[in-house]
């Protein structure tokens, strides 16, 4: 018996191994769109695995134009804001679009590319047995070929530990290998060999936030003088037995059997309100200490920091939905081979994974968040500036965060919402003589919080004003996943107080109930009875839903901390005269002030839905009625859009309990979406989708929104037997599920912080070792079983199948 025991416990274990996942190719990349991403937060490549002539484009995360935002550009701005809301009470929409356009500011800045890599290797014939991959297991990527019998490898990971990118080049035979190594931007740089053989290229950002198109030549400084952020990298060509020899500007490495490049980069940043001229940090002097201290180490030391760096965020989460194996195939062959089966589950635990190494890759603690391209961008005028557009993008990125246990990586998301909060509480102030911060639909690495369209941006977006109570749910999301009551207390409350302050200065009352005027439904047209066509209206769906979001939070923050409760009985006396929802003849949820329909019936936003997801005013298990509106809602939509508008209904989808659909959606993103490394397209690549999908698959497999956790609350019938280990539930709970023939065979539930567990599944349960009652609740005709149980801090539960 105890035989039996030891090789079961044997089995489970294997099964709960995190696989080796793997992207490859069996020929080099054709543009940056088939290129490969390493990163660590910081710095970030691009490698297209090249033989003879290499291109790797580099990236900083805090290369960006510009400089600290002017707190005040419109003066004028707070004259019109009255104006604004008499003309949307007279429904004189073109007026108010006219005058909105007056309370506009500048254009954010725009994130910057560090420049190329450049290898040029000597090949005397013929390239074969060529392959290139990106382990996204441990972090490496890798190029392999052969020519005369020489088989040639290159392997790069860009290392947290040691703030460098690594590249070590070797032959199978000896002295064999011989390349040289060159540096270019398209920004004003110089570049030069150190008396050491070290290539540098130093360069300096724009200043100017001129539009990508704009043919005006680039500008290194504004009417203050302020010069742009400087920027360099470093590399430096380590060999055992060859030869590094150098013209002025590139390097020469001959006869040598291995090579490590060491690269090295910094910016002159100093933070989001210091010049990074005259304020700025000593770039220079960071490079070199990067590179110095990853000189003293071997590439088996810098690997090795890596990589246990690296896997003890991302083997936290295992996801298996087949012990099949398709690595045999090429990853672009396998995308190809699932638009036309649909089937390939390997590849979908390949995606969910990806997005989660995009995330480490992009966002780590000390840093900046991730923008609209993480932090890989080739273009010095990118597509939307490769901002933070904060009407859904940014908030995507952060989605999976929580859920997917890297809930570190939130912090520079965290730390940017203070920043934001700063210069947002100018925005309010200055723009509409209100209290709280505010933030618009743009923003940058120097947190621009004004109305962004310089005058003649549609309203529809520029003029969209709630960012924080948008971004204040991300800062209550990381309470209620950590239950972390000193960061509550300290951190979140006081900037979701302040962002609620706005709000209550922002509503404005008009037939006893409480309106935003003006309002959008980001980025939607409306269409009156009338057939007129309008983009500002008072009391949009969204509007409401965002502030009846966070007056919750802070509510049910109040009640945990028990610091402010006038503020939170004034909140609740609100929130009841908030406009509430409505359900249009149709069916749907009504997204304006009226019931009107849109110029677009599939437009890309689905903003109305906020209250669904990522909210939790809305839910089958609360009231049916607005449930089946939501889903009348994303009929009408229809699967369409674009990447991250995919993303985003495999979530709706998830939150609906319709598993089957929201696998569809995944279907479609992969089919239509997805580009041949697995980057999501908008088109051109926006990195929400890849996060957004990966949010949504762990929604289909957990849900805990309403404050219990739902065990496979929307497993699809695709997905027959499985097993996933790491997930994390609101309340600090890291869960672990099996499931065969699509019924949960096994769980365990282990509390990190000793809260009150409610379970439910629809499946008749029980907690081992720990005395329950179990009761029932109806829902779509299916018994819905509830458990509620105390849990004590670092155990862990089973729940056992009856």
């Amino acid at each position: 018996m105890k035989r039996l025991l030891f090789l079961l416990l044997i089995a489970q274990s294997s099964f709960a191994q995190q696989k080796t996942l793997v992207l490859w190719y069996s020929q080099p990349a054709k543009d940056w769109n088939e290129a490969l991403p390493i990163g660590n937060g910081r710095l970030g490549a691009m490698i297209f695995g090249r033989a003879g002539d290499e291109l790797i484009q580099l990236n900083e995360q805090t290369l960006w134009t510009g400089g600290p935002v002017n707190p005040n550009p419109n003066p004028d701005a707070p004259k019109y804001l009255q104006p604004v809301r008499n003309a949307l009470f007279k429904d004189s929409i073109g007026q108010a679009i006219k005058l909105l356009r007056k309370m506009q500011g500048p254009n954010t800045e725009m994130y910057q590319p560090l420049g190329d890599i450049i290898l040029k290797q000597q090949l005397n014939g013929e390239v074969s047995n060529y392959y290139r991959d990106l382990n996204i297991s441990n972090a490496t990527a890798t190029t392999r070929f052969t020519v005369n019998g020489v088989e040639y490898t290159r392997e790069m990971f860009s290392s947290a530990p040691d703030q460098v990118i690594i590249i070590r080049l070797k032959a199978s035979q000896p002295k064999a290998l011989s390349f040289s190594v060159g540096v270019n931007h398209e920004l004003k740089f110089s570049r030069m060999i150190t008396s050491d053989n070290e290539l540098v290229l130093k360069g300096k950002a724009r200043i100017t936030n001129d539009e990508r198109r704009n043919p005006k030549p680039f500008i290194y400084e504004d009417s203050l003088h302020q010069d742009g952020m400087r920027f360099q990298f470093r590399i430096k060509a380590v060999t055992k037995d060859g030869v590094v020899s150098h013209t002025d500007s590139i390097l020469t490495i001959s006869n040598a059997t291995e090579v490590l490049l060491y690269v090295s980069a910094a910016t002159s940043y100093n933070g989001f309100d210091k010049y990074p001229d005259k304020d700025g940090k000593d770039e220079e002097k960071i490079a070199k200490q990067f590179l110095q201290t990853s000189l003293k180490k071997d590439y088996k030391q810098l690997l090795d920091a890596h990589v246990k760096d690296y896997q003890k965020y991302f083997n936290r989460v295992v996801l298996s939905l087949t012990d099949k194996s398709a690595d045999d195939q090429p990853t672009d062959k396998r995308l190809t081979d699932y638009r036309t089966t649909g089937n390939d589950p390997g590849l979908e635990e390949l995606y969910f994974q990806f997005g989660r190494y995009l995330l480490i890759s992009s966002s780590r603690p000390g840093g900046i968040p991730a923008n609209l391209q993480g932090i890989w961008n080739k273009e010095i005028r990118p597509s939307w500036r490769s901002n933070y557009t904060t009407n859904i993008n940014v908030e995507m990125n952060y989605w999976p965060a929580e859920m997917c246990n890297l809930s570190e990586m939130t912090e520079p998301l965290i730390q940017q919402i203070k920043r934001w909060a700063v210069n947002g509480k100018a925005t309010a102030k200055n723009y509409y003589n209100m209290r709280g911060w505010a933030v618009h639909h743009n923003s940058d690495m120097w947190a621009q919080t004004n109305p962004v369209g310089e005058g003649g941006g549609d309203p529809k977006w520029a003029n969209w004003a709630l960012g924080s109570p948008w971004l204040s749910q991300h800062l209550y999301e990381h309470y209620r996943f950590t239950s972390d009551k000193k960061y509550l207390k300290e951190t979140a409350y006081p900037l979701m107080k302040s962002a609620a302050e706005f709000c209550l200065d922002w509503l404005v009352e008009k037939d006893g109930v409480l309106i935003t005027a003006p309002s959008t439904s980001p980025e939607n047209v409306y269409v009156l009875p009338n057939g007129t066509k309008g983009s500002v209206t008072i009391a949009s769906a969204m509007d409401m839903e965002i502030i009846w979001d966070l007056f919750t939070n802070i509510i049910e923050a109040d009640s945990i901390l028990n610091i402010d409760k006038d503020f939170a009985a004034l909140l609740k006396a609100k929130r009841a005269k908030l406009s509430p929802l409505k359900i249009g003849k149709a069916g749907n949820l009504i997204e304006w002030y009226g019931d009107w329909k849109d110029e677009d019936p599939q437009h890309r936003h689905v903003s109305h839905l906020f209250a669904l997801h990522p909210g939790r005013e809305i839910s089958p298990l609360l009231d049916p009625k607005f449930a089946d509106a939501c889903r009348k809602t994303l009929e009408v939509r229809g699967d369409g859009g674009t990447g991250w508008s995919k993303a985003w209904k495999i979530n709706f989808w998830a939150r609906l309990l319709d598993g089957d659909h929201a696998y569809k959606m995944y279907q479609q993103l992969l089919d239509s979406s997805t580009m041949k490394n697995l980057f999501d397209s908008h088109p051109p690549f926006q990195i929400d989708g890849n996060f957004g999908a990966t949010s949504g698959i762990a929604e289909m497999l957990l849900q805990s929104h309403l404050n219990e956790i739902q065990l496979l609350p929307a497993l699809p019938s695709k997905w027959k037997d499985g097993h996933v280990r790491g997930l994390i539930a609101r309340g600090a709970f890291e869960v672990e599920m099996f499931w065969k023939d699509g019924k949960l065979t096994k769980a365990f539930i282990t509390s990190k912080a000793g809260n009150i567990c409610k379970l439910r599944t629809n499946q008749n349960s029980a907690i081992k070792d720990i005395k329950t009652t179990n009761t029932t609740a109806q829902l779509n005709n299916q018994t819905q079983y509830i458990t509620s149980f105390a849990t004590v801090a670092g155990k862990t539960y089973e729940v056992v199948i009856k």
